[in-house]
């Protein structure tokens, strides 16, 4: 019989750290929460100092039972759920169920699921941190009583089954705030001039126009650019100025839970809650062969870029082993983490540096491959050494010639060129750090330039330009606004972005986040009715008062006296207010019913057709968002269809009679071989458009501006286009289920 028990809350967590302590320790999963707030009210009594009613979750009786006769038959009982503050709560709310006090030492957490780790912990317990689980019930009923109280006057103002929340309502305004700068911005004109000189030894670079007379001009037209044009004809060119220097590029600092799920965003088109699901997987441990389950990061939920010393020491010997003494840095590297963060646990890492991703690739699902390899490669980038570039750049001015007019003699034209040679790769060996929007590398390999070396001009590239609207929020992108603004943090970054979509506040597209018109309507109401509660200030601000009741600094009741007693004075003034009328879309579906034309409503699920008799007629029909192109397979509509996890597809309006689909967007383009329609897909500059037939093997790409297009028509037989149809289409049934 086993002397301990040890309480986690998941069977992955409990099966990997099993084999750690040995036989008289029995592990077993309360499967996350086992009490929370009721669904069917408030669950706040609000009258009693924000006493919170905590009920027992739904099906978790048996489970309750089952815990409680483990607990009876051992010496000690140890609560080792999660290190933060919803761990500590659900350690809290263990206790109670269990009959512990918090005050014994009954507590144990470990960043890193290693054997280590975990018989440190057992070694070390402490008592229930009441600050930790005082910070997670004030953001519990906060949030309850935001949601339950604001909701029900959205129903009855707006539409029923609307909803609000402290935080995604901010995150839905930011949003919604984005796509007005775009409604509202005005495109303004500009030029540039791309030239191509040759040095008299043959050699030609680019150079660009910077201004006139020595200060920096904007082109603001065509009569501008032609008056440039003109005085360049006339004039003669030479070096003026040649600055050379040598430039360290130093690595990015280790993952926090924000960087990670802008990163796989970026580079492994995650969204964020996928990111963190599979994150968890590899924190709670993965089975590696015989050896068992195993721990293959840190605890995922953190602020901190802090490393311990042990894993920097095992970080640099692998390095010094691996590339070699010159990617090794002279002392290891610390990174400073923001003044708000809280610094509780460790960076992301993994949590053994010698498991490299290529030794796991056989144990691993391909989403966790890449997951890992993420935060491995970007762990031991940190600790590299710089790498090294050569950069130079070019002045040079255009004077008029000597047979010039007076007028020409009055203006010099000067230009700029730059560039760069990686001399020494350093981190970038291993790791290059993503971008959130694509960029050109304009960098080129100048010539060797001297000061008053002669130039010629052999060719201008004039070009028209229109300044371009702020681009709207990817997820990657909004994580990185609400960490700036202080909104949320590590562990509600994921969730509030999932909340806003499923709501049907968001639409992603082409992993853009787009207002839906139900979330524009929604936020005006906010804006109009709840100031406080959608502005970024006083959401931040609530943030930082929940880390001061953590810090034990405030008593959370406190705090909830005094967010209260204001914001229900709002409530009540936002219920005297008019009902708001949402305008009624019409569609051109008749109701097979009663022959009313249907109208496009918004549910749970997305937009549907009603008909307008309601409540006489009740007939509801799916929407069907068409695409304006034709089934190559039946000539049907072809219409947006959506998975479960909202990844938007082509499908026929036929389905299941046919079961065309294809995960590319529709282009305005006819394939010139069948007359099907093409399917768009950009990656990077290059846009590839390919025919919707699976049987037509037509294939043409062009660069992304549509200026030239890379080749015109490739054709790649039918054995391979068969091969890529396949690839491509899938059962519409399985994707609705995905």
């Amino acid at each position: 019989m086993s002397k301990y028990l040890v309480i986690v809350e998941s069977p992955a967590k409990a099966k990997t750290i099993r084999k750690y302590l040995g036989p008289d320790y029995k592990i077993t999963a309360s499967m996350g929460h086992i009490r929370d707030l009721p669904q069917s009210h408030l669950g706040v009594d609000i009258k009693n100092d924000f006493e919170p009613m905590y009920i027992t979750i739904t099906g978790k009786n048996a489970l309750i039972k089952s815990l409680k006769e483990d607990a009876a038959d051992v010496e000690k009982v140890f609560l080792a759920t999660d290190p933060d503050r919803e761990g500590e709560a659900i350690s809290w709310h263990l206790s109670h169920i269990l009959k512990i006090d918090p005050q014994t030492d009954c507590r144990i957490t470990f960043n890193e699921i290693t054997k280590n780790a975990v018989v440190h912990a057992v070694r070390q317990p402490r008592h229930i941190n009441m600050d930790l689980v005082d910070a997670q019930q004030a953001r519990r009923v906060l949030d309850r009583i935001v949601g339950y109280e604001i909701s029900p006057v959205l129903w009855r103002k707006v539409r029923k089954g609307l909803s609000a929340g402290r935080v995604q309502s901010v995150a839905t305004r930011i949003i919604c705030d984005r796509e007005t700068e775009i409604e509202n911005f005005v495109a303004e004109e500009y030029w540039s001039i791309e030239t191509q000189f040759r040095k008299e030894d043959g050699i030609v670079f680019s150079a660009r126009f910077h201004g006139k007379n020595g200060k920096k001009a904007e082109i603001k037209n065509k009569a501008e650019t032609d008056e440039i044009l003109a005085l360049m004809a006339k004039s003669e060119f030479a070096v003026v100025q040649v600055k050379k220097s040598e430039k360290k590029r130093n690595p990015a600092p280790p993952f926090i839970t924000s960087t990670l799920q802008q990163e796989a965003s970026r580079k492994l088109g995650f969204s964020t809650q996928r990111t963190m699901m599979i994150a968890q997987q590899l924190y709670e441990g993965v089975e590696l062969g015989s050896e068992g389950a195993v721990g293959l990061i840190t605890y995922m939920r953190t602020d901190s870029v802090r490393i311990s010393d042990e894993a920097v020491s095992e970080a640099r010997a692998y390095i010094g082993q691996r590339f070699g003494k010159e990617y090794l840095p002279d002392k290891p590297r610390h990174f400073k983490g923001k003044k708000s963060s809280q610094d509780a646990h460790e960076a992301v890492r993994p949590t053994y540096i010698d498991r490299d991703p290529e030794s796991l690739k056989s144990f691993l699902t391909a989403e966790q491959y890449k997951l890992y390899k993420l935060v491995w490669d970007r762990f031991l980038a940190c600790q590299m050494e710089a790498a090294v570039f050569d950069t130079m750049s070019v002045e040079i001015e255009g004077a008029p010639k000597a047979d010039s007019t007076a007028e020409g003699k009055k203006t010099i034209l000067n230009f700029r060129a730059s560039g760069s040679k990686l001399l020494f790769k350093g981190f970038m060996a291993l790791y290059i750090e993503g971008r959130d929007e694509d960029e050109e590398d304009s960098s080129q390999i100048l010539p060797s330039l001297e000061k008053g070396e002669l130039l010629f001009l052999i060719k201008t590239d004039p070009a028209q330009h229109f300044t371009e609207p702020p681009p709207r929020y990817t997820e990657a992108t909004l994580v990185k606004a609400l960490e700036e603004k202080g909104i949320g943090r590590p562990s509600t970054y994921a969730p509030t972005i999932g909340t806003i979509i499923t709501r049907g506040y968001v639409e992603r597209n082409k992993k853009q986040l787009f207002p839906t018109d139900l979330g524009k309507i929604v936020n005006q109401f906010m804006v109009a009715n709840f100031t406080d509660i959608v502005n970024v200030n006083f959401t931040a601000e609530m943030e930082d008062n929940l880390d001061k009741v953590e810090e034990g600094s405030i008593q959370w009741k406190e705090l909830l006296r005094n967010f209260y007693m204001p914001f229900n004075e709002t409530v009540k003034k936002a219920e005297t207010i008019n009902r708001i009328e949402i305008p009624v879309e019409m569609s051109d579906v008749v109701c097979d019913k009663c022959g009313r034309t249907m109208v496009i409503k918004v549910g749970r699920f997305g937009k549907f057709l009603a008909c307008p008799g309601f409540p006489e007629c009740k007939n509801t029909k799916p929407f069907l968002d068409e695409a304006g192109v034709k089934c190559p397979k039946c000539e049907g509509k072809v219409v947006y269809r959506k998975t479960k996890r909202g990844r938007k597809y082509l499908g026929c309006e036929n389905y299941p009679k046919c079961d065309f689909m294809t995960w590319d967007m529709p282009s305005d383009k006819v394939c010139p071989k069948c007359s099907s329609f093409l399917t768009q897909k950009t990656k990077g500059n290059i846009i590839t458009y390919k025919c919707a037939n699976e049987s037509c093997d037509y294939l043409e790409e062009e660069q992304k501006s549509g200026a030239a297009k890379a080749s015109a028509s490739k054709a790649k037989g039918k054995k391979a286009a068969k091969k890529a149809a396949e690839k491509e289409t899938a059962d519409p049934e399985k994707l609705l289920n995905e």
